[in-house]
């Protein structure tokens, strides 16, 4: 009905004013032609905001356009005190921060905190949900991509799309996420990914969106590990001062902006496992565990000094704060602080560590153990408690694992044999159960096999500390809304079993 009205519209007419008025000369992506559809639609709804509009459509689990969504994503930067017609990247960001605090600010998020701080203390609480992505993604490239933005400015771009991404996180998914009462600047750090062993790591891509991409190893003879040395610990303090006045300037009235200095051999770039078969090959390592196993523990070792010498050098600089942790959860717990903005100089030992061994979930325990584990040992062990795993198999691995002294969280993926990881966990760490993306939301979304698979998920985990984490999401067909429909049923089928 709605797109017979909308045949009803000169749209020929309709672009002829527009280009005759100069109607789109301050336009920062919503059209006249989106505006025009948009009020129409509110019209007929009612609706006395775009947002009450898509909130409606979510909340009756009808399917939101994409059209719609963009329009809601980029609605409306004329209210307040920043008209259209001076619309500034400060006034885009300006609307998104006022909106964020005023979500940031809400009760629910204390209710998150104490949920997460009690859940992952081993107590007994309602199972928690996750639905995390980002634009690694295909679907968020879509969605939060360039042409979805408004700010010109490519620093204020990257704090625009944070912003949107957590405020679509609260209205659309409204999962256990906890957005924090504060907006993050990085500081100027030396080093980054790819670029941490003083070796180029060179990659080629398949050209297809979203398709794999092949590394070119650097480490191809023993010999080559001379050339190699770990990223040194550093902060170019005036250039993060530039960045940090900028964002203030934009929005410092609204938002405390926290700095983070936090090292660059951080969580993924830390585990070893990540940068080895970057820089050596995953079958030539897997060669080198039987053909050469003397020079690749040497570069185990290797790795591992470089690692622990610039996390001390962070640390004996205080670059460390409360908000510098990692759990691929929320960083929660009775046990330790609670992550707070500015909080001055922690130790490693105040904060979660994460770990993982992606690559290695094809490679036997034995071998994990001694050509992995018990170089991640002496990392992990300088934090305060850690999480362990990410999308490998840990089935055949979590008596392995009980080596961790601080290990609370392990990962139990898509393919792992989530019945066995429980009876082996029982209630001695928490479970992050990750159901495959594939069979509930990114192929179809039939929600009977949803509840199926988490139902069988609930009881193969019953009486163990569990939360239920959906990542790794590509697509969602171009239906957002099952992201929200997804938390949803977890959220019954959970009270359900409680």
């Amino acid at each position: 009905m709605f797109a017979q009205l909308l045949e009803e519209l000169p749209r020929t007419e309709f672009a002829r004013l527009v280009q005759e008025t100069n109607a789109e000369r301050h336009s920062q992506g919503f059209s006249s032609w989106d505006q025009c559809i948009a009020m129409r639609c509110c019209q007929l709804a009612q609706a006395h905001s775009l947002r009450e509009l898509r909130d409606g459509l979510v909340v009756t689990g009808a399917p939101l356009p994409r059209r719609m969504f963009l329009c809601y994503n980029t609605r409306n930067h004329c209210q307040g005190d920043h008209p259209m017609t001076v619309t500034t990247d400060h006034a885009v960001l300006r609307e998104l921060a006022r909106e964020y605090a005023e979500i940031a600010a809400d009760p629910i998020q204390e209710e998150k905190r104490r949920l997460w701080s009690a859940h992952n203390s081993l107590k007994k609480t309602r199972i928690p949900v996750l639905a995390t992505y980002g634009m690694w993604n295909v679907w968020c490239r879509e969605v939060f991509g360039e042409d979805t933005l408004h700010c010109a400015d490519p620093f204020y771009r990257g704090h625009e799309r944070a912003l949107r991404m957590m405020i679509f996180n609260h209205r659309v998914v409204g999962d256990d996420f906890i957005l924090e009462p504060w907006i993050t600047q990085g500081a100027a750090v030396s080093g980054a990914w790819g670029r941490m062993w003083g070796v180029d790591e060179a990659s080629h891509s398949s050209g297809m969106e979203g398709g794999a991409v092949k590394y070119d190893p650097p480490i191809v003879a023993w010999s080559d590990m001379a050339t190699m040395r770990p990223v040194r610990h550093a902060v170019d303090e005036a250039a993060t001062r530039i960045s940090v006045e900028r964002l203030h300037d934009a929005v410092g009235d609204l938002l405390p902006i926290d700095v983070s200095r936090t090292p660059a051999f951080n969580g993924f770039t830390a585990d070893i496992s990540t940068d080895i078969c970057k820089l050596r090959g995953l079958e030539q390592i897997m060669v080198d565990m039987y053909d050469d196993p003397d020079h690749l523990h040497q570069l185990l070792a290797f790795m591992r000094d470089g690692i622990l010498a610039e996390q001390a050098r962070a640390e004996a600089m205080g670059h460390y704060s409360l908000t510098s942790g990692g759990n691929q959860c929320l960083c929660y717990c009775d046990e330790l602080e609670w992550p707070r903005a500015n909080s001055g100089p922690r130790k490693r030992k105040d904060l979660w560590g994460f770990m993982a061994a992606q690559e290695f979930t094809l490679i036997s325990p034995e071998m994990h153990d001694e050509f992995l584990l018990r170089y991640q040992l002496p990392i992990v062990s300088q934090f305060g408690l850690s999480h362990y795993g990410c999308c490998e198999n840990l089935t055949r691995k979590i008596d392995m694992l009980r080596q961790i002294p601080n290990l609370r969280i392990i990962a139990v993926t898509p393919t792992a044999d989530v019945t066995a990881c429980a009876a082996q966990i029982g209630t001695d760490y928490v479970i992050s159960w990750r159901p495959n993306p594939a069979d509930v939301i990114c192929c179809g979304f039939d929600e009977a096999k949803v509840r199926r698979i988490i139902r069988e998920g609930l009881e193969a985990t019953r009486g163990c500390h569990v939360h239920v984490h959906l990542k790794d999401i590509e697509t969602v067909e171009g239906d957002i809304t099952r992201l929200t429909r997804f938390v949803q049923i977890v959220r019954e089928e959970a009270e359900a079993f409680a």
